[in-house]
């Protein structure tokens, strides 16, 4: 009974947590475009607009949720659903702090090949937008949701030569074991290249500005869920913050070390204490999470919106030769040293 009663109240826990992860980069990012515009973001609801989330929710929640006549109804139902489950489903092999035990991991499941499912698992996203775009039977989410696909093609490529350079240095697949390898140094100096391959094509995939072309106001309306309505398009907007919140922890798990402190092993001089040792752990992870957050925000409020054709150029031309230039040099160094 433990062993299927233990992984289902992980994974209970790991859903609650990512949706107030969710609920709360959305706030953060409200309040961070406010500050960086040199205007108020939102302060009315609570301290701090610290409520705001939870009344955003409660908003899509009470909203009429509307079939237009021409959609395909069966499909523009379920199509939120194939955006937001694998969102949700690539938090399953991020290690987010070091176990306190043998039955007290934070892995929900540490899987040999979890860099492989997580770029597998996390490439399905898409066809929730564009079966969700086709169902719909108007225009223009229909043409946001081919830009999203043809995106999606265009900067899956680098971003997992740029993740598989990670692999070649670590010589795992495993979330946990790269970590685990930048003990001393975090992957982000040597693969200084990859990184930013990584942080371009991670923007271009979630559909952020200044890649978000799939939902482009000034030119589609509201893209792909222009219509949607209620819990349907909030699952839709769920799908893309926790891919965002995903981004981050993966970024964190690659190149900055996850729950590392480079040159502190404190793992090792708080050994009789491995509760302690997981909640710094946790928090190091967490703090390490939200720099890389704050600078993707970052990048949102600097950069205005690409050409369409500017962002096929920017992945084929430019991140692409990039990517597999930085994966030779690195096969190569990784070849010398064998030798």
């Amino acid at each position: 009974m433990l062993t299927v009663g233990l992984p289902l109240l992980k994974i209970l826990i790991l859903l609650g947590v990512v949706a107030f992860c969710v609920a709360y980069t959305v706030w953060l990012e409200r309040r961070l475009l406010g500050f960086f515009q040199s205007r108020v973001g939102p302060n009315r609801v609570g301290p701090a607009g610290l409520i705001q989330p939870i009344a955003d929710g409660l908003k899509l929640i009470l909203k009429e949720d509307i079939i237009p006549t021409n959609a395909r109804p069966f499909l523009f139902r379920i199509a939120p659903i194939f955006a937001v489950v694998p969102a949700f489903a690539g938090f399953a092999i991020v290690a987010f702090a070091p176990p306190a035990g043998p039955r007290a991991s934070f892995l929900i499941s540490d899987a040999n090949i979890g860099i492989l499912y997580l770029l597998a698992i996390t490439s399905l996203g898409v066809f929730g937008i564009v079966l969700g775009g086709w169902a719909s039977g108007s225009k223009y989410p229909l043409f946001g949701s081919l830009r999203s696909a043809s995106q999606m093609l265009s900067y899956e490529v680098p971003l997992t030569f740029s993740v598989l350079s990670v692999i070649l240095m670590a010589g795992s697949f495993r979330l946990d074991d790269i970590i685990q390898a930048q003990g001393k140094l975090p992957f982000l100096v040597p693969l200084i290249l990859a990184f930013g391959v990584y942080v371009i094509s991670a923007v271009a995939e979630t559909n952020r500005a200044p890649f978000d072309l799939p939902e482009a106001e000034s030119e589609l309306v509201g893209g792909f869920h222009t219509e949607y309505s209620g819990m349907r398009f909030a699952f839709y907007f769920l799908a893309e913050y926790a891919n965002v919140v995903l981004v981050c922890c993966v970024a964190t798990s690659l190149f900055l070390g996850g729950y590392k402190i480079p040159f502190l092993p404190y793992e090792t001089l708080l050994a009789g204490n491995p509760w302690l040792v997981s909640l710094i752990g946790l928090a190091v992870f967490a703090v390490k999470a939200v720099a890389f957050l704050y600078f993707y925000i970052w990048i949102r409020a600097t950069f205005p919106r690409y050409r369409y054709d500017q962002l096929l150029k920017i992945g084929w031309k430019v991140l692409l030769p990039i990517s597999l230039l930085n994966l030779l040099l690195v096969a190569g160094i990784k070849l010398a040293m064998l030798r």
